[in-house]
């Protein structure tokens, strides 16, 4: 028999919202890359990479004793930051429904900088080019077309088992990785909150 909990049900942006606003807002873990972070997040939420999440989920849970609602664009990575954090012992935990883009549909507050585009569009011009250009190419070069067939089959794999190779490969980018977060400055931010 498992000892990790069952996910809990999302957490709907306009009741975070009203929590926020009753001054009984949970932790709030932003799971997306610090590019991402830097362009909109939640006011008071803290950005833990997902791949920082996971390398460093047992350090983390000693400073989420409480609610924690873990937030991404859609939902998709809280949702595997949930079940990391899960499978390390942590209950209490949330996924905002719709990520930061439905945060920000029901008119909730974020802080803004500088604009850069998120993972999933980067994904889809990546994987959108390199079709556009094998199908180009596969006129004179037989069976360049077969590397769009790949990416497509990536793409197909990337939906049914809710993960992303190419989203991985692009957050390690210089563009997307800005400042990574330190665990011990998170974690000391953790404490000073508490």
């Amino acid at each position: 028999m498992s000892t990790t909990p069952a996910p809990a049900s999302p957490l709907s942006p306009a009741l975070l919202h009203r929590l926020v606003q009753e001054g009984r807002a949970p932790r709030l873990l932003d799971v997306r890359t610090p590019g991402e972070f830097r362009t909109a997040h939640i006011p008071g939420s803290y950005n833990v990479p997902l791949d920082t999440l996971r390398e460093h989920r047992t350090e983390l849970l000693a400073h989420l004793d409480e609610d924690v609602v873990l937030v991404c664009r859609s939902g998709a990575r809280a949702a595997q930051a949930e079940k990391a954090l899960a499978g390390a012992g942590l209950p209490n935990l949330r996924v905002l429904e719709g990520g930061i883009v439905a945060w920000e549909t029901v008119g909730a507050p974020v802080n803004r900088g500088p604009e850069r585009w998120d993972m999933e569009r980067q994904v889809r011009l990546v994987a959108g080019s390199v079709v556009l250009a094998t199908g180009l190419v596969g006129v004179f070069v037989p069976g360049a077309h077969l590397i769009g067939t790949a990416i497509g089959a990536g793409l197909t794999y990337a939906a049914v088992s809710n993960s992303c190779a190419m989203g991985v490969l692009l957050s390690k980018l210089p563009y997307n990785r800005g400042p990574r977060p330190d665990i011990r400055t998170v974690i000391a931010e953790l404490r000073s909150a508490s």
